[in-house]
């Protein structure tokens, strides 16, 4: 079990008190099935599988046709054997 720190308000915590005091009952207690009570009143959503979907990847938003690369390609190679020699 863990052990746990809360605040209150002064009123709610002497409502609280009363409360578990009638009952013969711990605070700890009656916390404990008030956050039992509340998560079963508010269940978490089972969360929906997401289907897999193709990573994309960002260009950087520059846009050159498949030809235009190659011809590109193509004189940077020229361009870096005239360089060499």
């Amino acid at each position: 079990m863990t052990r746990t720190q809360i605040q209150l308000p002064d009123e709610l915590y002497q409502r609280a008190k009363a409360f578990a005091a009638e009952r013969e009952l711990s605070l700890a207690e009656i916390t404990r099935r008030g956050i039992e009570l509340f998560l079963e009143r508010f269940p978490q959503p089972m969360p929906e599988p997401r289907k897999w979907q193709m990573p994309r990847v960002d260009g950087g938003g520059i846009k050159v046709p498949l030809e235009d690369l190659r011809e590109i390609s193509d004189g940077e190679e020229a361009a870096r054997s005239l360089r060499r020699r």
